[in-house]
């Protein structure tokens, strides 16, 4: 799973076509312009990849796909709701820079203390979560102005301040 990154999801169809609307988090317009395929995650860690033949810009957060195979309103219904993701390279072709989707796979860092790479950020109104695996649980580190100490693009490190116990909660359930 760590050669994904989920980009985002399959909103609605649109027209009687097969065409798709996915709605994504890249911080950018895009078309996808040279994107071959989309990885469809069909249950938990199993990703299908699925053929782009067209792509345009609906808005800043959407884009109009078409995919092989899917030529009817009904065969994209399957579709619906499920999470879209790319490989590393593509994910780092379309993201915006300053997006905090560009945060995947960063290696978080408290009191010099490595607390895991981040797997998935939720973006919310004054702050954005970051999971990571702590262990073999998932937690949640928030990210903001105050919490955020320092951010290393060249070595994809973030370092934040954590609230005390916050990971004490995640390692005692």
């Amino acid at each position: 799973m760590s050669d994904y990154f989920k980009i985002g999801k399959i909103a609605a169809t649109h027209g009687v076509a097969g065409q798709l609307v996915l709605e994504h988090s890249l911080g950018q317009k895009t078309a996808l312009k040279g994107l071959e395929n989309i990885f469809i995650e069909e249950s938990k860690d199993s990703f299908l990849p699925y053929f782009l033949t067209d792509a345009k810009i609906k808005n800043h957060t959407e884009i109009l796909i078409t995919l092989e195979g899917i030529s009817s309103k009904e065969s994209a219904r399957f579709l619906l709701k499920k999470e879209v993701w790319l490989i590393e390279e593509d994910f780092k072709k379309f993201a915006a820079g300053a997006a905090p989707i560009s945060l995947l796979g960063y290696m978080i860092i408290s009191d010099k203390e490595e607390i895991g790479k981040v797997i998935e950020v939720i973006e919310q109104p004054h702050q954005i979560l970051c999971k990571v695996m702590l262990g073999d649980k998932e937690a949640l580190i928030p990210i903001h102005e105050a919490s955020l100490l320092k951010t290393d693009k060249k070595n994809r490190l973030l370092y934040v301040d954590i609230a005390d116990g916050l990971l004490d909660l995640y390692r005692e359930q």
